[in-house]
């Protein structure tokens, strides 16, 4: 399978494997404002074949962490403090097209607010609301090691 995030903007400057495979691919990241796209396919849906609860949630994460992240020039990772999110309806087939979109409504100089809606086409999907919580840049893959306890 091909990696469309490869060809597209950056989501984070740490590699991650599960957005790679998800096929996510960044739209615009700036002036505590995100988006990003998904192609629908096969390995996204449920059993009901549509998209996924936990994929629409990741979407969300994602491009509400992104919005947070875009208020910084250094762009300082942030960590999710907390998500609520509301399914409205179905949110697509395989073959479809996703957007989430994101902006931050208020931060402090530790936290961040952001509010998250996915659309297919003119259906609004889902809305989340997320804190995420800046952290100093992780300079090595054995600090990322230590924060989650493991290799």
């Amino acid at each position: 399978m091909s990696n469309p995030v490869a060809n597209s903007s950056v989501i984070s400057q740490i590699e991650n494997p599960f957005l790679d495979y998800l096929g996510i691919v960044s739209g615009e990241m700036k002036e505590g404002k995100a988006n990003l796209f998904l192609d629908l396919h096969h390995h996204h849906m449920n059993s009901w074949q549509i998209t996924h609860g936990g994929v629409l949630m990741t979407l969300l994460d994602v491009v509400m962490a992104m919005a947070g992240r875009s208020l910084h020039d250094d762009q300082k990772g942030v960590v999710t403090v907390e998500l609520k999110t509301t399914f409205l309806q179905p949110g697509g087939v395989v073959g479809g097209r996703l957007e989430a979109r994101s902006v931050a409504f208020h931060q402090s100089t530790t936290m961040c607010f952001c509010d998250g809606e996915i659309w297919s086409g003119d259906k609004l999907v889902a809305k989340a609301m997320g804190t995420y919580k800046y952290l100093r840049s992780l300079k090595s893959k054995a600090g990322l090691v230590k924060m989650g306890g493991s290799d």
